[in-house]
């Protein structure tokens, strides 16, 4: 999920403080006229990062330019920030400083503890397992937790592999202090079905190159989970759960004809770059940016990602040109900034991007035979329900058993929301609908 949205990082808070030097977590609230705003450093050795939550803004690098046991100041050069602050007891008093604007800053130690109700806690009904299976294309290594109902029916009980949204995430694809994969992979081994759900490569105890994989490269991550699942004859029916980017692996594989059933949580069924420009036109303005510089910066957008599918990434000089082309032939008048981000975009050679823009899974989706259950929310802004529904009734083959629904207020976590505004993940207590845990149930084993 992080990667198809600008700006939006995922962040897991840990602490430890030393009394010999400052280290750990340290957060306080920012006083900004009649709001505050809650900011995060984590130091840890020679490291930090600062977190700003409520702006939705994570593990933005930062640099310790002094760290003792009574003295902190911590530099964040890309937004031009400094924070300077004495240790008085159990607490850090000091200014924070953008800009040349000085606010006071007091920093208190400890997690920022979210309540999520919905997350699994032990003792357990079922079983769990910690398994290992390997993708045989690359080396690739893949952790996961096997659940399965106690006293399941071996050969007959079905199994569900998880795959997570796009950016690399941990088993549970854990975000915003949600775990919505343990959520789920719960409540199914609570109605007798099995899951597999594993940490992306690189995360965790899972091995593999993930600088340069693209979507191909998880495809065929869960394409070796899938192979697993079958090889231990444990099993019945063997299907595949995929969020976002995870839903559009499970029409890849359901398409070559490798599951026997699919579940797809806000796949994208459209081509990449449309995804993308369909993003920004609904996010930008929750952020402040008027129709009209939206509606103009998309139609450049949109001629941009035509050209770095036709041309590949290139010198920021090319970059410049083509941008400047891009605004010209769709008459679009845009900040700088925004400006500025389109050479960006267009210059960075990024595996994964470059793979994703110009991948359209119109045809994996019309060779399906499998049964199908793909969901959307009204107000998901990141996978546009209208443009990618839309376009899988029209791409899948009819067939009795499927299931194509729409769920009225949910946001792109399935979550019952306001706006769909990316801030609001993180202030909802809820990580996945009820309704959406027992209608993936009831496919499952109906089918």
């Amino acid at each position: 999920m992080k990667r198809f949205v600008f700006g939006v990082i995922s962040l897991f808070f840990a602490l430890a403080v030393s009394a010999e030097r400052i280290s750990g977590s340290w957060n306080g609230k920012l006083q900004m006229g009649i709001k505050t705003l809650t900011i995060v450093f984590h130091i840890e050795g020679d490291s930090c990062t600062m977190d700003s939550p409520d702006q939705a803004a994570f593990g933005i690098p930062a640099q310790l330019n002094v760290c003792t046991n009574d003295s902190l100041t911590v530099e964040i050069p890309k937004l031009k920030v400094v924070f300077e602050g004495i240790k008085n007891s159990n607490e850090i008093k000091g200014s924070f400083i953008q800009n040349g604007y000085s606010i006071p800053l007091i920093l208190k130690p400890g997690e920022i503890i979210y309540n999520r109700p919905q997350t699994p806690q032990e003792p357990f009904p079922y079983k769990t397992e910690e398994i290992t299976f390997a993708n045989p294309n690359d080396k690739a290594i893949l952790n996961g937790t096997l659940s399965y109902p106690v006293n399941y029916e071996k050969g007959k009980t079905p199994v569900v592999l998880m795959v997570t949204g796009s950016g690399l995430q941990n088993r549970d694809e854990e975000i915003f202090g949600h775990r919505p994969f343990a959520v789920i992979a719960d409540h199914l081994a609570r109605n007798g079905i099995a899951t597999l759900r594993y940490d992306d490569r690189s995360v965790g105890k899972s091995t593999g190159d993930a600088k340069n994989a693209t979507t191909s490269d998880f495809a065929a991550d869960a394409e070796a989970g899938l192979a697993y699942l079958r090889a231990t004859k444990a099993f019945g029916k063997v299907g595949l759960l995929g969020h976002s980017e995870g839903g559009t692996i499970a029409f890849i594989l359901a398409g070559a004809g490798k599951t026997d059933f699919i579940v797809s949580l806000a796949g994208t069924a459209i081509r990449g770059d449309r995804v993308l420009v369909g993003q920004n036109r609904l996010i930008l303005p929750t952020q402040g940016v008027p129709d009209k510089i939206t509606d103009d910066y998309c139609k450049a957008l949109e001629k941009m990602y035509s050209y770095k599918i036709a041309y590949g990434p290139m010198a920021k000089a090319n970059s410049q040109m083509l941008v400047s082309m891009a605004i010209a032939e769709s008459g679009a008048n845009i900040p700088e900034s925004f400006r500025e981000n389109l050479v960006q975009l267009i210059s960075t050679d990024n595996a994964w991007l470059n793979y994703f823009v110009s991948y359209d899974p119109a045809l994996a989706i019309k060779a399906i035979t499998c049964p199908v259950m793909a969901v959307n929310g009204t107000k998901d802004t990141q996978v546009i329900l209208s443009d990618n529904l839309d376009a899988l009734r029209q791409l899948l083959p009819p067939k009795e058993g499927d299931v194509i629904k729409e769920y009225e207020g949910l946001n792109h976590l399935f979550q019952h929301c306001k706006t769909g505004a990316l801030t609001e993940y993180l202030k909802i207590e809820e990580t996945i609908s009820p309704e959406v845990l027992d209608d993936i149930v009831k496919f499952i084993s109906n089918n």
